[in-house]
């Protein structure tokens, strides 16, 4: 297709010649409006004219007779001028007056007419237009007064002339004008074009241009550009998920096979037999937690947790995971203690539980104090051993968090360890698959909040940031009994 043939086929023009094609309509209307109101107003003020100076002459005639009305008529006739005087008798002769010649029966009926007319010292057969009034007069005798058009005529030339050269440079403007715009926006078009084709061709990085105007385009382009941030967000999480599955999968499951041959080839006793599968079904519940652990994540990252969603109080869910994790804490030497307020919001409960208390079992794993640490002091001991769960509610935000006084993660670790399948150097030794924060800033995202790490000089503190209830759900939930603060 030409370049022409795309642009006169883009909206932008076809558009353009509609609102002309309106616009044009409309200015022709306006102009037949004032052309059509400019001859009534002439036709009136000749109305009036001739009214006025018939009423004068049939007041002559009436008071002082036919011969004085004679002589002002031929006084009247010799003025230049537009108007026209006519005296006949009752035969229909001419006596007085500046016609030379009527379309015919104009003076054998009385009241207004439009016709043709010749005057008496025109040499040529011209006809010209005039608007007459004819009266009768005592005895038969006839006046006619009128008033010749031709001006009414140039004034109407004038205004059709300048409507013709209106409408024609509207039509060269409009055209101009569509032409201009639809190469602009075709022009952002193909730049788009362009864009979305190199996208398809498999290079995600490409991003459609925005302009400085904040147009409907940019708006567009913005929004486009939002979604393909995030399809190579999902995209690369696909590409390092599947690499991770490989790489750190592979090990685990080269372990079971291994063993598995090893109680093979080795054991012959029931009681080895038995040790074998035990270590297998090990190893396999491990690799379910991880497949598990994949498959929330995924839930979380594609909204389908959304259609699970119910008001509650995140109160309810720290002292939940407080009483589940309690025992384990004191078994590992930890201390878990829970400080709560009514927070209620609106989610997942079960991605919530289950992100709080992923960051949980992280403090108990990784939260110890370092033996070189150490304080001397048996109460400052004991703190450092303290494992904190915190629900608040600060402005149009609830605070779930949960702060340890061990190693931590260094500030610029803390990006890179909400990833999947990332362990940090610290926690290579110790049992685990790499996910726990990953789905724990899952589920926050899910929520349309975050997952903040931060320094609790020392340890860390892990926080999932979740917008609050509505003022009006708050006020609903102010109906219902308040939840007492509990410190444990």
């Amino acid at each position: 297709m030409t370049a022409f043939g795309k642009l006169i086929r883009t909206t932008a023009f076809r558009l353009t010649l509609v609102y002309l094609f309106l616009f044009a309509l409309f200015a022709a209307s306006l102009l037949g409006y004032f052309a059509w109101n400019t001859r009534r107003l002439i036709n009136e003020q000749i109305t009036a004219t001739v009214n006025a100076e018939t009423g004068e002459l049939v007041d002559i005639y009436t008071r002082r007779g036919l011969r004085i009305l004679v002589l002002t008529i031929e006084n009247r006739a010799l003025r230049p001028g537009a108007n026209l005087y006519l005296v006949t008798t009752p035969e229909g002769k001419a006596i007085r007056g500046n016609v030379d010649a009527l379309a015919p029966g104009v003076m054998a009926s009385t009241g207004w007419s439009e016709t043709a007319y010749r005057r008496l010292d025109e040499q040529d057969s011209a006809h010209h237009r005039a608007l007459v009034h004819v009266t009768e007069l005592t005895n038969g005798f006839r006046l006619l007064v009128g008033r010749d058009l031709e001006e009414r005529r140039r004034i109407f030339g004038i205004v059709a002339k300048a409507a013709q050269w209106s409408l024609l440079v509207v039509i060269v403007l409009g055209i101009g004008g569509g032409i201009f715009v639809a190469r602009r926006v075709l022009r952002r078009i193909d730049a788009m074009t362009g864009t979305t084709r190199r996208i398809m061709a498999g290079d995600l990085s490409g991003r459609l241009p925005v302009g400085r105007s904040g147009d409907e385009l940019d708006r567009l382009a913005e929004n486009l550009n939002a979604m393909l941030e995030r399809i190579e967000a999902l995209m690369t999480g696909l590409k390092e998920v599947s690499d991770n599955i490989a790489h750190d999968l592979k090990t685990p499951l080269t372990r079971l096979r291994n063993r598995a041959e090893e109680a093979l080839a080795r054991s012959g006793s029931e009681a080895e037999y038995r040790a074998a599968l035990e270590r297998t079904i090990e190893e396999s519940d491990g690799l379910i937690r991880t497949f598990n652990a994949l498959l929330m994540i995924a839930r979380a990252e594609s909204g389908q947790a959304r259609g699970n969603m119910d008001d509650f109080d995140a109160a309810d869910v720290a002292r939940g995971i407080h009483e589940l994790y309690e025992p384990l804490a004191e078994d590992d030497g930890m201390t878990l203690r829970v400080r709560t307020e009514a927070a209620r919001l609106h989610g997942n409960r079960e991605l919530i539980s289950q992100a709080l208390a992923n960051l949980v079992e992280n403090a108990i794993k990784y939260g110890k104090p370092s033996a070189v640490v150490q304080p001397l002091d048996p109460a400052a001991a004991s703190r450092t051993r303290e494992i904190l769960i915190e629900a608040r509610r600060e402005g149009d935000r609830v605070l779930l968090s949960v702060t340890d006084h061990g190693p931590g993660i260094p500030e610029g670790d803390r990006k890179h360890a909400v990833e999947r399948f990332v362990r940090l150097e610290a926690s290579r030794t110790l049992p685990g698959s790499g996910l726990g924060l990953s789905l724990a800033a899952a589920v926050a995202t899910l929520h349309g909040g975050e997952l903040r790490l931060g320094d609790s000089h020392p340890g860390l503190t892990a926080t999932l940031v979740i917008p609050a209830l509505s003022a009006a759900a708050d006020r609903l939930a102010a109906q219902t009994p308040d939840v007492p603060q509990k410190v444990a």
